[in-house]
């Protein structure tokens, strides 16, 4: 696993010089860090070789007709040729001792019995050599931390604590456009592929010993091997990391939908789902609250308890909040004497505030009004979690809103934000991001986020 995610050399079998081709993207994706720009494309540290046997260089990279032309030693070999010459170019490998290698080409048992038939030797043969497989059919992986870009992804988004292993190469490339635009973080991003070689287990056990891997997402089709795939969810557990899994396949249509994308039969859902929320993991529905809850997890500490309070300057949206927590069975904690009175004494509260949970802060609350309010509710010892709702009225001020948030995080008290709005709250959401401060646009997002936090 060392040698797929943390290679000091990595050779491209396949390198192009045509710019709409996977090899240039994989090549471009090392060299450069990404094809289409992005303020977090870092080059790979590492050495680089290309193979093509009909190019002297791509840019800026000597090409070699065979990988055993090459005299270094090589960690990493990524294999973007047609299927029909992959399984040499493995022997090869082989032949050169290489560590792992990633198949990006598609062609195998996806596709057809004779495809089948070659996964398999293919499969073999890396075993039999002790070679670790990622894929075929797979988009490659990122490993961002070491600013290692293995993949034909369009582009590399920030660098944070959430990993995500896909069985879907696309929705990868996706998802990595969709965080771009929301700033959302990544450590790692692998595509299983048709997983002949390594598994979802593999990876779960390699980050459960990561310290920097917060919360694992998963979006699965199938589960390779359920009794150790229940294990190393566990691993991750108890070494306080979340695992959070989308399942693809839960209907018919589903059902038959991934088996000709990877060429496997779907695990039955309801056995998956048992497992998962055994094992200490978490099943979502949906690829909006896979992140949303990974977010949580990323960047908050848990809960000691299910009591939580909701600060707002907007009645309305307290009140939504308040059916989403009873719904979710939250509690929502009663406001202490003390609490009220040190509310009471800050001069800061509006003489029509509700000094009840949810604590409506009245509209024309300023970011002293918030601080105020933050500082007392949080000092409740029973008040386990917080959740602060902003919306926009002519005096709110977003930004300094957002830094009487980021302040309480002294309290070490999980707190999700929902700072309403868009073109006007966007500098405080981004404020609040890169200060480990979930935010999200509905209520509702927060108050599942702080849900899965109160387990």
């Amino acid at each position: 696993m060392k040698y797929l995610l943390e290679p000091q050399s990595v050779v491209v079998i396949g390198a192009s010089r045509d710019n709409n081709s996977v090899g240039y993207g994989i090549l471009k994706g090392l060299t450069q860090g990404c094809v289409y720009p992005s303020p977090y494309c870092k080059a790979f540290p590492g050495k680089i070789y290309a193979v093509n046997p009909n190019a002297e260089e791509i840019l800026g990279v000597k090409c070699y007709s065979s990988i055993t032309k090459i005299s270094d030693n090589i960690d990493l070999a990524v294999i973007s040729i047609p299927a029909k010459f992959v399984l040499q170019a493995v022997k090869e490998c082989v032949e050169k001792k290489v560590k792992a290698i990633i198949i990006i080409s598609a062609g195998f048992a996806e596709f057809n019995a004779k495809g089948k038939e070659t996964q398999n030797e293919i499969s073999e043969l890396c075993k039999k050599n002790n070679i670790s497989l990622l894929g075929p059919n797979s988009l490659g992986l990122m490993n961002l931390e070491k600013n290692l870009n293995a993949s034909f992804a369009l582009s590399t988004p920030p660098v944070g604590k959430t990993v995500f292993i896909t069985q879907s190469g696309a929705l990868a490339d996706s998802v990595i456009d969709w965080a771009l635009q929301e700033s959302y973080a990544f450590k790692s991003i692998i595509s299983l592929g048709n997983k002949a070689g390594v598994n979802e287990s593999d990876f779960l056990e390699w980050f459960a010993d990561d310290s920097n891997a917060k919360a694992i997402t998963l979006y699965l089709e199938t589960v390779s091997e359920g009794r150790r795939f229940f294990n190393a969810i566990k691993k991750c557990s108890l070494k306080g990391k979340k695992v959070i899994v989308l399942k693809g396949g839960t209907s018919i249509s589903g059902l038959k939908a991934a088996s000709s994308h990877t060429g496997a039969l779907a695990s039955d859902y309801a056995v998956i789902k048992a497992a998962v929320e055994q094992a200490g993991g978490i099943i979502v529905e949906t690829i909006e609250e896979l992140f949303d809850i990974a977010k949580a997890f990323s960047m908050q500490p848990k809960a000691k308890g299910r009591n939580t309070a909701i600060i707002t300057n907007g009645g309305g949206a307290g009140v939504l909040s308040a059916d989403y927590c009873e719904k979710l069975g939250l509690n929502l904690a009663e406001l202490s004497v003390k609490t009220i009175k040190e509310l009471d004494s800050s001069g800061k509260m509006h003489p029509a505030y509700s000094k009840r949970n949810p604590l409506d802060l009245v509209g024309d609350a300023l970011p002293e009004r918030f601080e105020a309010a933050i500082n007392a509710v949080l000092k409740q010892e029973n008040i386990h979690s917080l959740i602060v709702i902003q919306t926009l009225q002519t005096m709110t001020d977003s930004v300094n809103d957002a830094w009487a948030v980021i302040k309480a995080k002294k309290f070490k008290k999980p707190i999700a934000t929902v700072f309403m709005g868009g073109k006007y709250s966007k500098e405080a959401v981004i404020l609040l991001t890169n200060n480990d401060v979930p935010n999200y646009n509905d209520p509702l997002k927060a108050v599942k986020a702080i849900d899965a936090l109160s387990e």
